[in-house]
Protein backbone atom coordinates (compact mmCIF):
# COMPACT_ATOMS: atom_id res chain seq x y z
CA UNK A 1 0.00 0.00 0.00
CA UNK A 2 3.24 2.22 0.93
CA UNK A 3 4.49 2.07 -2.34
CA UNK A 4 0.96 2.77 -4.13
CA UNK A 5 0.92 5.63 -2.49
CA UNK A 6 3.95 6.65 -3.10
CA UNK A 7 3.59 5.99 -7.33
CA UNK A 8 0.10 7.89 -6.83
CA UNK A 9 2.25 10.88 -5.37
CA UNK A 10 5.18 10.76 -7.99
CA UNK A 11 2.63 10.55 -10.76
CA UNK A 12 0.28 13.87 -9.40
CA UNK A 13 3.44 15.59 -9.00
CA UNK A 14 4.64 14.94 -12.28
CA UNK A 15 0.77 15.92 -13.71
CA UNK A 16 1.85 19.43 -11.56
CA UNK A 17 4.90 19.84 -12.89
CA UNK A 18 3.50 19.82 -16.48
CA UNK A 19 0.76 21.98 -15.69
CA UNK A 20 3.01 24.68 -14.93
CA UNK A 21 5.57 24.46 -17.91
CA UNK A 22 3.87 26.45 -21.24
CA UNK A 23 4.90 24.93 -24.66
CA UNK A 24 5.88 28.37 -26.54
CA UNK A 25 5.67 28.57 -30.01
CA UNK A 26 8.25 31.01 -31.44
CA UNK A 27 8.31 32.48 -35.39
CA UNK A 28 10.97 33.76 -36.39
CA UNK A 29 13.74 34.25 -39.36
CA UNK A 30 17.00 33.92 -37.57
CA UNK A 31 18.36 30.97 -39.38
CA UNK A 32 22.21 32.16 -40.83
CA UNK A 33 25.19 31.22 -38.20
CA UNK A 34 24.98 34.31 -36.05
CA UNK A 35 21.72 34.35 -36.06
CA UNK A 36 21.25 30.69 -34.92
CA UNK A 37 23.44 30.63 -32.31
CA UNK A 38 21.84 33.96 -30.76
CA UNK A 39 17.82 31.98 -30.65
CA UNK A 40 19.81 29.17 -29.27
CA UNK A 41 20.46 31.68 -26.67
CA UNK A 42 16.87 32.72 -26.22
CA UNK A 43 15.59 28.88 -26.23
CA UNK A 44 18.14 28.18 -23.41
CA UNK A 45 17.21 30.83 -21.12
CA UNK A 46 13.54 30.34 -21.72
CA UNK A 47 13.49 26.70 -20.99
CA UNK A 48 15.53 27.06 -17.64
CA UNK A 49 12.26 28.42 -16.79
CA UNK A 50 10.68 25.79 -17.07
CA UNK A 51 8.88 25.82 -20.49
CA UNK A 52 9.03 23.99 -23.52
CA UNK A 53 10.59 26.26 -26.92
CA UNK A 54 8.70 24.83 -29.96
CA UNK A 55 10.23 26.30 -33.00
CA UNK A 56 8.81 27.81 -36.10
CA UNK A 57 11.80 28.91 -38.04
CA UNK A 58 11.07 30.35 -41.82
CA UNK A 59 14.48 30.97 -43.87
CA UNK A 60 14.44 34.16 -45.81
CA UNK A 61 16.19 37.41 -45.29
CA UNK A 62 13.89 40.15 -43.95
CA UNK A 63 11.18 38.07 -42.45
CA UNK A 64 9.23 37.96 -45.77
CA UNK A 65 8.56 34.17 -45.76
CA UNK A 66 8.06 34.14 -42.63
CA UNK A 67 5.16 36.70 -42.69
CA UNK A 68 3.60 34.78 -45.36
CA UNK A 69 3.40 32.00 -42.75
CA UNK A 70 2.12 33.87 -39.98
CA UNK A 71 -0.56 35.15 -41.94
CA UNK A 72 -1.99 31.55 -43.34
CA UNK A 73 -1.82 30.54 -39.27
CA UNK A 74 -3.34 33.71 -37.60
CA UNK A 75 -6.02 33.82 -40.33
CA UNK A 76 -6.87 29.11 -39.50
CA UNK A 77 -7.48 30.47 -36.30
CA UNK A 78 -4.30 29.34 -34.60
CA UNK A 79 -1.24 31.58 -34.74
CA UNK A 80 1.65 31.09 -32.70
CA UNK A 81 2.29 32.24 -29.45
CA UNK A 82 4.54 35.19 -30.05
CA UNK A 83 6.36 35.65 -33.90
CA UNK A 84 8.98 38.18 -34.79
CA UNK A 85 7.51 41.60 -36.17
CA UNK A 86 8.39 45.13 -35.81
CA UNK A 87 8.13 48.70 -36.59
CA UNK A 88 4.61 49.66 -37.78
CA UNK A 89 3.35 46.24 -38.59
CA UNK A 90 2.97 45.64 -34.79
CA UNK A 91 0.28 48.86 -35.29
CA UNK A 92 -0.89 47.03 -38.47
CA UNK A 93 -1.54 43.21 -36.23
CA UNK A 94 -2.86 45.61 -33.11
CA UNK A 95 -5.43 46.78 -35.40
CA UNK A 96 -6.75 43.21 -36.49
CA UNK A 97 -7.56 42.98 -32.74
CA UNK A 98 -5.52 39.40 -32.12
CA UNK A 99 -2.50 40.70 -29.54
CA UNK A 100 -2.32 40.08 -26.08
CA UNK A 101 -1.66 42.85 -23.60
CA UNK A 102 1.69 42.25 -21.55
CA UNK A 103 1.60 45.21 -19.75
CA UNK A 104 2.15 42.93 -16.09
CA UNK A 105 5.37 42.12 -16.86
CA UNK A 106 6.23 45.14 -18.39
CA UNK A 107 4.61 47.00 -15.18
CA UNK A 108 7.06 44.34 -13.17
CA UNK A 109 10.11 44.62 -14.87
CA UNK A 110 9.88 48.66 -15.21
CA UNK A 111 10.19 48.53 -19.24
CA UNK A 112 9.21 52.33 -19.33
CA UNK A 113 12.51 52.97 -17.30
CA UNK A 114 14.76 50.97 -18.76
CA UNK A 115 14.05 51.67 -22.61
CA UNK A 116 14.35 54.66 -24.33
CA UNK A 117 10.87 56.31 -25.34
CA UNK A 118 11.51 55.69 -29.26
CA UNK A 119 11.75 52.11 -28.61
CA UNK A 120 8.52 52.02 -26.16
CA UNK A 121 6.29 53.72 -28.62
CA UNK A 122 7.23 51.12 -31.30
CA UNK A 123 6.51 48.64 -28.53
CA UNK A 124 3.04 49.76 -27.71
CA UNK A 125 -0.33 49.48 -29.28
CA UNK A 126 -2.71 52.29 -28.32
CA UNK A 127 -0.90 52.44 -24.45
CA UNK A 128 -0.37 48.93 -24.23
CA UNK A 129 2.80 47.21 -24.53
CA UNK A 130 2.12 44.43 -26.89
CA UNK A 131 5.79 43.51 -27.98
CA UNK A 132 9.32 43.06 -26.23
CA UNK A 133 12.44 44.05 -28.11
CA UNK A 134 15.36 42.23 -27.83
CA UNK A 135 17.76 44.83 -29.82
CA UNK A 136 18.91 47.66 -32.06
CA UNK A 137 20.68 46.85 -35.20
CA UNK A 138 22.64 49.79 -36.75
CA UNK A 139 21.94 49.43 -40.64
CA UNK A 140 24.15 52.00 -42.16
CA UNK A 141 27.54 50.18 -41.62
CA UNK A 142 30.40 49.40 -44.31
CA UNK A 143 32.20 45.84 -43.66
CA UNK A 144 35.51 46.07 -45.18
CA UNK A 145 38.19 44.11 -45.71
CA UNK A 146 41.46 45.80 -44.84
CA UNK A 147 43.88 43.15 -46.20
CA UNK A 148 42.23 43.39 -49.76
CA UNK A 149 42.70 47.38 -49.40
CA UNK A 150 45.89 47.21 -48.37
CA UNK A 151 46.80 44.96 -51.24
CA UNK A 152 45.28 47.78 -53.60
CA UNK A 153 46.93 50.80 -51.61
CA UNK A 154 43.35 51.49 -50.96
CA UNK A 155 41.88 53.67 -47.71
CA UNK A 156 38.51 53.04 -45.69
CA UNK A 157 36.01 55.34 -47.20
CA UNK A 158 34.38 58.04 -45.76
CA UNK A 159 32.64 59.85 -48.16
CA UNK A 160 31.04 58.84 -51.79
CA UNK A 161 34.19 60.71 -53.53
CA UNK A 162 36.12 58.01 -51.31
CA UNK A 163 34.29 55.24 -51.79
CA UNK A 164 34.07 55.53 -55.64
CA UNK A 165 37.97 55.94 -55.48
CA UNK A 166 38.76 52.62 -53.19
CA UNK A 167 36.32 50.53 -55.68
CA UNK A 168 38.52 51.43 -58.51
CA UNK A 169 41.52 50.63 -56.76
CA UNK A 170 40.11 47.55 -55.77
CA UNK A 171 38.92 46.87 -59.08
CA UNK A 172 42.72 47.08 -60.68
CA UNK A 173 44.01 45.45 -58.53
CA UNK A 174 41.80 42.54 -59.61
CA UNK A 175 39.64 42.61 -56.43
CA UNK A 176 35.90 42.62 -56.86
CA UNK A 177 35.22 45.73 -54.74
CA UNK A 178 31.68 45.34 -53.74
CA UNK A 179 29.68 42.26 -52.64
CA UNK A 180 26.17 42.80 -53.09
CA UNK A 181 23.39 41.26 -52.83
CA UNK A 182 20.57 41.52 -55.43
CA UNK A 183 17.57 41.15 -53.40
CA UNK A 184 14.60 43.86 -53.15
CA UNK A 185 15.52 44.28 -49.09
CA UNK A 186 18.87 44.14 -49.64
CA UNK A 187 18.39 46.75 -52.61
CA UNK A 188 16.60 48.73 -50.12
CA UNK A 189 19.10 48.46 -47.79
CA UNK A 190 22.16 50.15 -49.99
CA UNK A 191 19.51 52.84 -51.22
CA UNK A 192 19.12 53.90 -48.10
CA UNK A 193 22.58 54.19 -47.18
CA UNK A 194 23.18 56.55 -49.98
CA UNK A 195 20.31 58.45 -49.48
CA UNK A 196 21.29 59.08 -45.93
CA UNK A 197 24.95 60.09 -46.74
CA UNK A 198 23.78 62.26 -49.96
CA UNK A 199 20.98 63.73 -48.15
CA UNK A 200 21.24 63.68 -44.26
CA UNK A 201 19.15 62.81 -41.38
CA UNK A 202 16.89 65.61 -41.85
CA UNK A 203 16.13 65.00 -45.51
CA UNK A 204 15.96 61.24 -45.00
CA UNK A 205 13.01 61.55 -42.54
CA UNK A 206 11.56 64.08 -45.20
CA UNK A 207 11.30 61.70 -47.87
CA UNK A 208 10.82 58.46 -46.19
CA UNK A 209 8.79 58.58 -42.51
CA UNK A 210 7.02 62.22 -43.63
CA UNK A 211 7.07 60.90 -47.30
CA UNK A 212 7.16 64.01 -48.75
CA UNK A 213 6.15 64.77 -52.51
CA UNK A 214 8.74 67.23 -53.06
CA UNK A 215 11.16 65.45 -51.24
CA UNK A 216 11.30 62.72 -53.01
CA UNK A 217 11.46 64.84 -56.36
CA UNK A 218 13.65 66.68 -55.49
CA UNK A 219 17.38 67.25 -57.28
CA UNK A 220 19.22 65.37 -53.83
CA UNK A 221 16.71 62.40 -54.33
CA UNK A 222 17.73 62.51 -58.07
CA UNK A 223 21.67 62.32 -56.73
CA UNK A 224 21.35 59.75 -54.07
CA UNK A 225 19.72 57.59 -57.22
CA UNK A 226 22.44 58.34 -59.89
CA UNK A 227 25.24 57.66 -56.84
CA UNK A 228 23.64 54.65 -56.50
CA UNK A 229 23.28 53.14 -59.74
CA UNK A 230 27.06 53.98 -60.10
CA UNK A 231 27.66 51.32 -57.51
CA UNK A 232 26.34 48.63 -59.72
CA UNK A 233 29.71 48.44 -61.83
CA UNK A 234 31.48 47.02 -59.14
CA UNK A 235 29.60 44.45 -57.82
CA UNK A 236 29.59 41.13 -59.83
CA UNK A 237 27.71 39.45 -62.59
CA UNK A 238 26.14 36.43 -59.59
CA UNK A 239 25.33 39.07 -57.78
CA UNK A 240 21.09 38.31 -58.16
CA UNK A 241 19.16 36.97 -55.92
CA UNK A 242 22.33 36.12 -53.74
CA UNK A 243 21.41 35.65 -50.00
CA UNK A 244 22.97 38.64 -47.09
CA UNK A 245 25.26 36.53 -45.73
CA UNK A 246 26.42 34.71 -48.62
CA UNK A 247 27.23 38.41 -49.46
CA UNK A 248 29.37 38.90 -46.20
CA UNK A 249 30.83 35.59 -46.44
CA UNK A 250 32.60 36.92 -49.79
CA UNK A 251 34.06 39.61 -47.73
CA UNK A 252 35.15 37.16 -44.78
CA UNK A 253 36.95 35.01 -47.23
CA UNK A 254 38.65 37.79 -49.35
CA UNK A 255 36.56 37.37 -52.41
CA UNK A 256 35.22 41.01 -52.09
CA UNK A 257 36.44 44.39 -50.40
CA UNK A 258 33.50 45.95 -49.16
CA UNK A 259 30.38 45.38 -48.15
CA UNK A 260 26.89 47.66 -47.25
CA UNK A 261 24.34 45.83 -44.41
CA UNK A 262 23.46 46.24 -40.98
CA UNK A 263 24.82 44.96 -37.91
CA UNK A 264 24.20 41.91 -38.51
CA UNK A 265 26.97 40.83 -40.51
CA UNK A 266 29.14 41.53 -37.83
CA UNK A 267 27.62 37.72 -36.10
CA UNK A 268 29.05 35.89 -39.20
CA UNK A 269 32.19 37.52 -39.03
CA UNK A 270 32.72 36.63 -35.33
CA UNK A 271 30.94 32.98 -36.19
CA UNK A 272 33.71 32.77 -38.54
CA UNK A 273 36.07 33.54 -35.82
CA UNK A 274 37.24 36.88 -37.06
CA UNK A 275 38.07 39.90 -35.16
CA UNK A 276 36.93 42.89 -35.18
CA UNK A 277 39.78 45.81 -35.98
CA UNK A 278 41.78 42.69 -37.16
CA UNK A 279 40.33 40.72 -39.92
CA UNK A 280 37.42 43.43 -40.48
CA UNK A 281 36.41 46.83 -40.16
CA UNK A 282 33.59 48.67 -39.59
CA UNK A 283 31.99 51.69 -40.02
CA UNK A 284 29.52 54.62 -40.81
CA UNK A 285 28.53 54.34 -44.58
CA UNK A 286 29.67 56.73 -46.62
CA UNK A 287 28.16 60.73 -45.29
CA UNK A 288 26.77 59.17 -42.81
CA UNK A 289 28.91 59.34 -39.72
CA UNK A 290 26.70 61.69 -38.16
CA UNK A 291 23.38 59.84 -38.22
CA UNK A 292 22.16 56.18 -37.38
CA UNK A 293 19.45 53.99 -39.16
CA UNK A 294 17.82 52.25 -36.48
CA UNK A 295 16.42 48.53 -37.16
CA UNK A 296 14.94 47.09 -33.65
CA UNK A 297 14.15 43.44 -33.64
CA UNK A 298 10.94 42.75 -31.58
CA UNK A 299 8.19 39.99 -31.12
CA UNK A 300 4.25 40.38 -30.84
CA UNK A 301 2.60 38.10 -28.73
CA UNK A 302 -0.93 36.91 -29.72
CA UNK A 303 -4.11 35.88 -27.83
CA UNK A 304 -4.57 32.26 -26.59
CA UNK A 305 -7.18 30.37 -25.52
CA UNK A 306 -4.73 28.39 -22.28
CA UNK A 307 -3.67 29.88 -19.16
CA UNK A 308 -0.65 27.65 -19.96
CA UNK A 309 -0.08 29.74 -22.68
CA UNK A 310 -0.54 33.27 -21.35
CA UNK A 311 1.97 31.99 -18.75
CA UNK A 312 4.96 31.15 -21.54
CA UNK A 313 4.35 34.40 -22.84
CA UNK A 314 4.95 35.88 -19.88
CA UNK A 315 7.99 33.82 -19.28
CA UNK A 316 9.40 35.08 -23.10
CA UNK A 317 8.66 38.36 -23.11
CA UNK A 318 10.88 38.50 -19.23
CA UNK A 319 13.27 36.71 -20.58
CA UNK A 320 14.01 38.61 -23.91
CA UNK A 321 14.24 42.54 -22.11
CA UNK A 322 16.01 40.52 -19.08
CA UNK A 323 19.97 42.10 -18.35
CA UNK A 324 21.09 38.70 -19.20
CA UNK A 325 19.90 37.63 -22.42
CA UNK A 326 20.11 41.05 -23.89
CA UNK A 327 23.93 41.03 -23.24
CA UNK A 328 24.34 37.46 -24.35
CA UNK A 329 21.54 38.04 -27.13
CA UNK A 330 23.54 40.82 -29.06
CA UNK A 331 26.95 39.51 -28.27
CA UNK A 332 25.85 36.52 -30.41
CA UNK A 333 23.64 38.85 -32.86
CA UNK A 334 25.91 41.54 -33.34
CA UNK A 335 24.00 44.16 -32.17
CA UNK A 336 23.49 46.43 -29.36
CA UNK A 337 21.08 46.05 -26.41
CA UNK A 338 18.01 47.84 -26.29
CA UNK A 339 17.77 48.55 -22.18
CA UNK A 340 19.68 52.12 -21.25
CA UNK A 341 21.38 50.74 -18.58
CA UNK A 342 23.58 47.94 -20.44
CA UNK A 343 26.70 46.61 -19.09
CA UNK A 344 28.57 47.40 -22.40
CA UNK A 345 32.10 46.03 -20.91
CA UNK A 346 32.20 42.73 -22.72
CA UNK A 347 31.12 44.45 -26.36
CA UNK A 348 33.93 45.03 -29.17
CA UNK A 349 35.00 48.25 -30.52
CA UNK A 350 32.23 48.06 -33.35
CA UNK A 351 29.29 47.28 -30.77
CA UNK A 352 30.61 50.26 -28.16
CA UNK A 353 30.57 52.41 -31.14
CA UNK A 354 27.25 51.61 -32.00
CA UNK A 355 25.68 52.36 -28.33
CA UNK A 356 27.74 55.50 -28.22
CA UNK A 357 26.45 56.35 -31.23
CA UNK A 358 22.97 55.59 -30.70
CA UNK A 359 22.55 57.77 -27.53
CA UNK A 360 24.56 60.54 -29.61
CA UNK A 361 21.72 60.89 -32.22
CA UNK A 362 19.00 59.94 -30.35
CA UNK A 363 20.18 63.69 -28.12
CA UNK A 364 20.97 65.18 -31.53
CA UNK A 365 17.48 64.21 -33.55
CA UNK A 366 19.68 62.22 -36.33
CA UNK A 367 18.33 58.58 -35.34
CA UNK A 368 16.16 57.50 -38.10
CA UNK A 369 14.50 54.55 -38.57
CA UNK A 370 15.20 52.64 -41.56
CA UNK A 371 12.20 52.24 -44.18
CA UNK A 372 14.63 49.21 -45.78
CA UNK A 373 13.99 46.88 -42.34
CA UNK A 374 10.27 48.06 -41.56
CA UNK A 375 10.17 50.80 -39.18
CA UNK A 376 9.56 53.52 -41.14
CA UNK A 377 6.44 53.07 -43.38
CA UNK A 378 3.28 50.83 -43.98
CA UNK A 379 4.05 47.55 -45.61
CA UNK A 380 1.99 48.36 -48.83
CA UNK A 381 4.33 51.23 -49.32
CA UNK A 382 7.58 49.97 -48.00
CA UNK A 383 6.42 46.81 -51.24
CA UNK A 384 6.09 49.45 -53.47
CA UNK A 385 9.06 51.36 -52.96
CA UNK A 386 11.48 47.95 -52.73
CA UNK A 387 9.43 47.71 -56.61
CA UNK A 388 10.95 50.85 -57.55
CA UNK A 389 14.22 51.20 -56.37
CA UNK A 390 15.18 47.49 -57.87
CA UNK A 391 13.47 47.74 -61.07
CA UNK A 392 15.88 50.97 -61.49
CA UNK A 393 18.73 49.14 -60.15
CA UNK A 394 18.11 46.41 -62.94
CA UNK A 395 17.02 48.10 -65.73
CA UNK A 396 19.59 50.16 -67.38
CA UNK A 397 17.32 52.28 -69.60
CA UNK A 398 15.25 53.93 -66.54
CA UNK A 399 16.99 57.47 -65.76
CA UNK A 400 17.21 58.65 -62.08
CA UNK A 401 13.98 61.36 -62.67
CA UNK A 402 12.14 58.55 -64.03
CA UNK A 403 12.54 56.05 -60.70
CA UNK A 404 12.42 60.04 -58.82
CA UNK A 405 9.00 60.34 -59.96
CA UNK A 406 8.41 56.23 -59.35
CA UNK A 407 8.99 56.81 -56.02
CA UNK A 408 6.70 59.95 -55.20
CA UNK A 409 3.90 57.78 -56.76
CA UNK A 410 4.90 54.46 -54.45
CA UNK A 411 5.19 56.93 -51.64
CA UNK A 412 0.76 56.91 -52.10
CA UNK A 413 0.40 53.40 -51.82
CA UNK A 414 -1.22 52.20 -48.11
Amino acid sequence: MKTLRMTLCAAALSVACAANAAEVEVLHWWTSGGEAKAAGELKKMLEAKGDKWKDFAVAGGAGDNAMTALKTRVVSGNPPAAAQVKGPAIQEWGDQGVLANIDDVANKENWNKVLPPVVQNVMKYQGHYVAAPVNVHRVNWLWVNPDLLKKANAKVPTTWDEFFKTAEALQKAGVQPVAYGGQPWQDATVFEDVVLGTGGAAFFKKSFVDLDQASLKSPTMIKSLETYKKIKPFTDKNAAGRDWNLATAMVINGKAGMQFMGDWAKGEFLAAGKVPGKDFVCVPTPGSAKSYTFNIDSFIFFKLKNADGAKGQNDLAETLVSPDFQQIFNLNKGSIPVRLDADMSKFDDCGKQSAKDFAADNKSGTLVPSFAHGMAMHSATQGAMYDVISQFWNDDNMTAQQAAAKLAAAAKVN
